[in-house]
């Protein structure tokens, strides 16, 4: 339609609520699908924060609240990113947002022009070249290969960086790949960093608390506190607390970025939920010991799930270090034949095979940018997953 904005048409829905929606239809109808789409845990919302935001509608915490979050909540995120990363901010420092990918999409608004360039790691999660867009960004891709396992190479970061760049967006542990950097790792990239003044570090933490086998996850500015004042470390309660629907994002950043992103707030959505935000200072501040708790969980998971799709000749299965995906190649599976004489041209194939020959629903490769691979999410139950695999061996063993 005529009237619907350009940049719309530069822009693609998110192919992972695609897929969901896709399993959720079928499953309408009748039939018997795993789904393995979806970005959220299978956990629920612990007791002591569901209670938490009980209390908060009996004591009437159901007015507006300031645009960017209630000095509660801004002192919560404070401890928090004193106690898990060693980063001292003030309220003045913090903003609150309807999730993390709210956090992301007003930085990137208050701060793209025409022209600027925004560095974003493939494999990447969807929405990030899509924010970019829409904020009349330019997304530029540098690519994290399996060889590599999935890990910027200081080198490709350093050939991506111009004049025009604007922001390095860095995820640890990684949407799609589960891949982390350890402190060795980042130190690398903020050593590229540090050379190029005018590149700002957009950091996505959501899945700090997801990290497995002893690894120790650290933050840019943590590694690096030379780039403490144009770094923007974003997180949130989603995945750590299980609070998806809650949408609760938050960032520390320098107070001038954090007035940009408080105007774009005020003249959108204003305050996130004011319940919510009572919920996620329970979340930040309350017991959390459940966290590694449900991180052995998903571990067990994750190795169940990496040594079954591995013994699938034409898959290769690297071994995240967290977040709860795997990222497959299905190199080995290209030019492949169906039953049905249909060929495996690409990832998008070979996922429109298995949801229908088999019903499992997963994301291809391309929707992250890097193909040839799928992205398995290990947040559902063992016996689904253990079925899953079962399927897509099955499914691969057809092939000819």
């Amino acid at each position: 339609m005529a009237f619907i904005a350009d940049s719309l048409n530069r822009v693609k829905p998110s192919p992972t609520i695609a897929v969901s929606t896709k399993a959720a239809e079928l499953k309408a109808a009748g039939r018997d699908v795993i789904g393995l789409g979806a970005g959220e845990p299978d956990f629920d919302t612990p007791d002591n924060i569901k209670e938490a935001a009980i209390q908060a509608i009996r004591d009437g915490k159901t007015k507006y609240t300031p645009a960017d979050g209630t000095p509660e909540i801004k002192k919560a995120v404070c401890l928090k990113f004193k106690r898990d990363n060693g980063l001292d901010y003030e309220p003045n420092q913090i903003t609150v947002n309807n999730g993390g990918k709210h956090t992301i999409y007003n930085a990137l608004v208050a701060t793209l022009n025409p022209g600027d360039e925004v560095i974003i790691p493939t494999p990447y999660w969807v929405s990030y070249p899509d924010m970019t867009i829409l904020a009349g960004g330019t997304p530029v891709f540098a690519e994290a290969t399996i060889e590599d396992n999935f890990k910027l190479r200081p080198d490709v970061l350093e050939a991506a960086i111009t004049d025009k760049t604007k922001w390095v967006i860095l995820n640890s542990p990684s949407n799609p790949s589960g891949a982390a950097y350890n402190a060795t790792e980042m130190k690398a990239l903020t050593d590229v960093l540090l050379k190029y003044p005018h590149v700002w570090v957009m950091v996505d933490d959501m899945y700090e608390h997801i990290v497995y086998d002893d690894f120790e996850f650290v933050t840019p500015a943590q590694v690096e506190p030379k780039l403490y004042e144009r770094t923007l470390t974003i997180n949130g309660v989603a995945k750590a607390y299980a609070m998806t629907g809650w949408r609760i994002g938050f960032a520390g950043g320098p107070v001038a970025l954090i007035n940009a992103i408080r105007k774009v707030q005020s003249q959108s959505t204003s305050n996130p939920c004011s319940i919510s935000q009572a919920a996620a200072v329970e979340a930040l501040t309350g017991t959390q010991h459940f966290l590694k708790e449900r991180a052995e969980v998903f571990k067990g998971r994750r190795d169940m799930v990496v040594e079954m799709l591995s013994e699938i000749d034409g898959i290769i299965c690297p071994k995240p270090e967290g977040a709860f995906y795997v990222y497959p190649s299905i190199a080995g599976l290209i030019d492949k034949k169906t039953p049905d004489g249909k060929v495996i041209e690409n990832d998008l194939d070979f996922c429109t095979y298995i949801l229908e020959a088999e019903g499992v629903a997963a994301v291809h490769g391309e929707a992250f940018g890097l193909s040839p691979h799928f992205r398995v999410s290990y947040a559902t139950s063992d016996e689904a997953l253990i079925e899953a695999c079962k399927r897509i061996k099955r499914a691969c063993e057809a092939l000819s």
